[in-house]
């Protein structure tokens, strides 16, 4: 009779403590401690819920779990590398939009990845039933090894009587009942109706023009990748859409990576492009769409007769030919990061967001906190941003401002972009034409795609789980003469002094901030410069002075005025803040007898 193999050597360091100041998720209110899981096998992930290589891992991981449940309990140590992801709030709505299904730490000083000495998005760390860690994994593809790994820790401590088998301590979180939940992108239908992508229900959802009433739901709602009927079709949180024709979208089916195609008139769905696999180094990067792997597709945009996908999982743009009914990449060599040049040796790092106008195809590249376009012939370009690590809030010329972790692009009707500035919970514009990079609206909870309905924006304010229409500021849909636009008509004011007067109030409950500098600015400027005699520039009072040129007869006046507030709440420790801001475009015409005071409502009454 053959002696039983011996157990394997290996190294086994202690394993540290599991402290996060944020706290524990998923685990019906209770905190844990390492001693907690002593005789399970303990799987940590270090991830961050911006991180694409992450969410792959997450998906790896299901099967893992759901197959060794009553031996292995997988915590997710979320470890935030933007500051928006530093957040309590975004940490709890990021374990419900992915399906997370097993405790999270949320370690926002990074205190845990610290003690483990971790130093990439994802790692993991694997740590036997008594308490010590036998194997950490940096990256994504793991899974198999890491199941191996499993099995053998299993018999061994099932052998040496250490190994205990049960329920984990996964409690489900409660979920509200809203329409949409966690949408990502919309689409305005020929129709007058809104698609949009109900990304955690594994939905497409129609909605009226209202943005709000419900005409149908196309998909089942269960993961999975089925084609088929409306009602029995299946998804894996879908993202991009876009009219492939008349009566047809094609919708980016992110973690299923395909290319899916609706009719419109039927709700049927069926597959482009994708064969529901992971790409991974080394496959095939071109040739029949059906059989060629594809990772992670998360936008995709009608551009030069191809659809163009934004590849977020392998940091390349890829396109579709509908007439050949093939795919390859057309921008990117996988490498993270931001590298401009032709479309070969250009670096991409998670784009998500596309929007393509006659001339130029419009990205948002999110872990850059870029935006970026492409010329017909392929070159890459950079708007805003410079590289993996600068990312903040910051206006004025292109060359210094700043996005965090954008997600949308939008082309509006005058040349400009609206981006989808998604951590920093803004609404942002872009024009080309004077290189200057301005906010459009703010107090928006994770705004993730906008649609141009009209003369509004409908912006898809993910983290609140709804649409929400904004009307544009009037220099953001300013068309030239050829353009076929209403003009405004013009505001007669008296030549010589006029008093310009912005008027805000706070909103109930909250006051004026100057915690951190000002907590109001106006800026002036005019078009042509040569209207503004005096009143031009930057200053920090809502109500000014300004003196029009009697020799210029009408001109543009341009307005923008910011006002913060917060919480007027004494007992709040953490009194929630906001940044009011709007942009104004005021057609002037000069006459005698003319209004001597211009009022312009940024919050509140004008009395």
């Amino acid at each position: 009779m053959n002696a039983a193999s011996p157990a394997p050597r290996r190294v086994r360091v202690r394993a540290p403590e599991l402290v996060g100041k944020g706290g524990w998720l998923n685990t019906g209110g209770k905190d844990l401690r390492l001693a907690d899981f002593r005789g399970r096998v303990l799987i940590l992930d270090f991830w961050t819920f911006c991180c694409i290589n992450c969410l792959h891992v997450l998906d790896e991981l299901r099967e893992l779990e759901e197959k060794h449940r009553d031996t292995v309990v997988i915590v997710g140590v979320h470890s935030p590398k933007f500051a928006h992801e530093a957040e309590h709030r975004a940490v709890v709505d990021a374990v419900e939009r992915y399906g997370v299904e097993h405790p999270v730490l949320d370690d926002p000083e990074l205190a845990t990845w610290k003690q483990y000495a971790v130093r990439a998005w994802p790692t993991l760390v694997v740590i036997d039933p008594e308490g010590y860690v036998v194997a950490q994994h940096a990256g994504e593809g793991h899974a198999h090894a890491i199941e191996r790994l499993v099995e053998e820790l299993e018999a061994e401590h099932a052998a040496k009587g250490t190994l205990r088998r049960g329920d984990g301590p996964y409690v489900a979180p409660g979920s509200e009942p809203t329409v949409l939940r966690f949408p990502g992108k919309a689409l305005a239908l020929p129709n007058g109706n809104l698609l949009v992508s109900d990304t955690t229900r594994h939905q497409l959802v129609e909605l009226e023009e209202d943005g709000e009433t419900v005409v149908r739901r196309i998909g089942s709602g269960a993961r999975g990748f089925v084609d088929g009927g409306a009602e029995e079709a299946g998804f894996s949180e879908p993202q991009g859409l876009a009219l492939l024709d008349g009566g047809a979208v094609v919708v980016a089916d992110t973690v299923n990576h395909a290319l899916r195609r609706v009719d419109l008139a039927t709700g049927a769905v069926g597959t482009l492009a994708g064969t529901g696999r992971q790409w991974w180094r080394g496959s095939p990067t071109s040739g029949p769409a059906r059989e060629i792997d594809l990772s992670s597709p998360w936008d995709v945009a009608l551009f030069g007769g191809k659809v163009w996908i934004a590849m977020a999982g392998v940091h390349q743009l890829w396109a579709y030919d509908p007439e050949a009914g093939t795919v390859e990449v057309t921008a990117g060599t996988t490498n993270e990061g931001l590298v401009d040049g032709p479309g070969p040796e250009a670096w991409f790092a998670q784009p998500s967001g596309l929007a393509a106008t006659g001339d130029r195809l419009w990205l948002a590249d999110s872990e850059t906190s870029a935006l970026r376009w492409v010329d017909p012939d392929g070159s890459v370009h950079t708007a805003v941003g410079t590289g993996l690590f600068d990312f903040g809030h910051r206006d004025g010329a292109a060359g210094q401002a700043l996005l965090q972790h954008p997600l949308g692009v939008t082309a509006l009707p005058d040349g400009s972009v609206a981006v989808s500035d998604t951590y920093n919970h803004a609404l942002r514009r872009y024009d080309p034409a004077t290189g200057e990079v301005t906010t459009l609206a703010t107090d928006l909870r994770e705004p993730s795609d906008a649609v141009l309905v009209g003369d509004d924006i409908v912006v898809v304010e993910s983290a609140r789980h709804r649409l929400i229409r904004l009307r544009l500021p009037e220099e953001a849909v300013r068309m030239e003469s050829v353009a076929h636009r209403t003009r405004r008509a013009a505001t007669d004011v008296t030549p010589g002094a006029v008093r310009l007067d912005v008027i805000f109030q706070a909103p109930g409950g909250q006051k004026l901030d100057a915690s951190h500098g000002p907590a109001t600015r106006l800026l002036v400027s005019a078009t042509p410069p040569e209207l503004l005699l005096a009143g031009e520039g930057a200053g920090t009072d809502l109500s000014r002075r300004v003196e029009l040129n009697p020799a210029v007869p009408e001109g543009v006046l341009h307005v923008s005025a910011m006002a913060a507030s917060c919480d007027d709440d004494p007992a709040t420790e953490f009194p929630a803040c906001h940044v009011h801001q709007q942009d104004w475009g005021v057609p002037v015409r000069l006459i005698e007898g003319g209004a001597d005071r211009l009022p312009l409502v940024l919050a509140g009454m004008d009395a």
